[in-house]
C-alpha cells in the first residue's frame, strides 16, 4: 500500500479540500484501497518526507524537498488538475 501526504500551509485548510478531491479521484479510478492517505502541514513534515510514497503539497516547500513533491494548488483551482492527478497516477504505478 502506497503512503500518500498531502500537505497545507496549517494542515487544515487546503489539505483537506485536496484531500477530499484525491480520495474521489481516487474512488473513480478504483485504487483507493491501494492508498493510505495522510494529511499535516509543512512544518511538521518536512524531515519525514522519505516515510512517504506520493507528496502533494498547496504551499511552497523547501527546495531540499521540491523535487519529490507534486503542487497540489491546480485542485484547488480547477485549472490543470487533470495533470496533478496523471502525476499522482504516475507515481501510484511505480
Amino acid at each position: 500500500m502506497k503512503k500518500m501526504m498531502i500537505m497545507c500551509g496549517s494542515g487544515v485548510a487546503t489539505s483537506t479540500v485536496v484531500t477530499g478531491k484525491i480520495k474521489t479521484w481516487l474512488e473513480s479510478e478504483g485504487q483507493l484501497d491501494k492508498v493510505k492517505l495522510y494529511q499535516s502541514k509543512v512544518a511538521e513534515e518536512v524531515n519525514h518526507i522519505d516515510d512517504y510514497d506520493i507528496i502533494v503539497s498547496t504551499t511552497l516547500v523547501p527546495e531540499n524537498i521540491k523535487d519529490r513533491v507534486i503542487n497540489g494548488v491546480p485542485l484547488l483551482t480547477g485549472i490543470g488538475a487533470d495533470r496533478v492527478f496523471s502525476e499522482i497516477k504516475k507515481e501510484l504505478n511505480e
